[in-house]
């Protein structure tokens, strides 16, 4: 199987061209590629394909084989991998999700597409939606127990779920490893969730660690720093309609809540090396 590792701020994942190639169980090979020892190391496997819908079709796998909705910074190399390798030729380009179709404006430096700003679509607030076992037409600032301690969350969707707690303290002193899986697989989400910690450091600026669902602590995750950033909005952290930078491990990514609903995310999209491995 030939394949291209890329990044997007460090959140990396093994990528494979759909069009000439065929990966006929894609939930067993993201567990294979992604492991940073036996494999070739990645949080997960984005496939891109023919699509009937838009330019070309995403499918992301995380690193224990569950499928995922939606990746914001895997899909910002999807767009620079189209366009490099000639799939499309325009920096303006569609795709095709399990949670809609994105459209994607592309920075070309030198012929070669660096980074991307990417219409995200419109946050999703509502618990059923999201989806969260509670009542009301928000998620926010409401408590939530875990493993036996009280925080303050706020729950959105970005096509994927996640649940955001605004802290006092470091994130960097948490053991995410420890509480992470108590978050993820918690009875109030049906659909396990993403959770991120984060620390504000002005109402332009905010940092976060994140444990996403099937895959652990990532450095990076592009619909978790959207779903901050309009997590912020909704507690009177940050103001609506002007650029948040989200600061995560891996690096920072832009983020604007739009007045109309939809969030736009502006980041990198990095590629590493091109291989080609046999499958077991």
């Amino acid at each position: 199987m030939r394949f291209s590792k890329m990044h997007g701020i460090s959140n990396d994942y093994v990528y494979v061209n759909g069009f000439t190639e065929q990966v006929d169980d894609p939930a067993a090979v993201s567990i294979f590629v992604s492991d940073r020892r036996c494999g070739i190391g990645s949080d997960g496997l984005i496939l891109i394909l023919p699509s009937d819908k838009a330019d070309c079709r995403m499918r992301m796998f995380n690193a224990d084989g569950s499928e995922g909705m939606m990746c914001g910074n895997g899909i910002r190399c999807v767009g620079k991998y189209a366009y490099d390798h000639g799939i499309v030729d325009t920096p303006h380009l569609s795709v095709e999700t399990k949670s809609g179709i994105k459209y994607i404006d592309l920075q070309i430096e030198d012929g070669v597409a660096v980074g991307a700003t990417v219409d995200m679509g419109k946050a999703i607030l509502r618990p059923a939606d999201i989806p969260v076992l509670a009542d009301g037409e928000t998620f926010v600032a409401r408590p939530l127990e875990v493993d036996g301690k009280t925080y303050e969350a706020t729950c959105v969707s970005m096509g994927n779920p996640h649940c955001i707690l605004f802290m006092e303290d470091d994130p960097m002193g948490l053991d995410l490893a420890a509480i992470g899986p108590h978050f993820e697989n918690h009875p109030l989400f049906p659909e396990r969730i993403n959770t991120e910690f984060v620390r504000v450091i002005d109402d332009h600026t905010l940092f976060m660690r994140v444990w996403e669902r099937g895959s652990g602590e990532t450095f990076a995750c592009g619909t978790g720093a959207c779903a901050v950033a309009v997590a912020a909005v909704l507690n009177g952290i940050c103001p609506r309609g002007e650029t948040i930078t989200v600061k995560l491990r891996g690096g920072d990514l832009q983020i604007v809540w739009k007045e109309d609903g939809t969030v736009l995310m502006t980041g990198p999209a990095t590629h590493v090396f091109d291989g080609e491995i046999v499958l077991p």
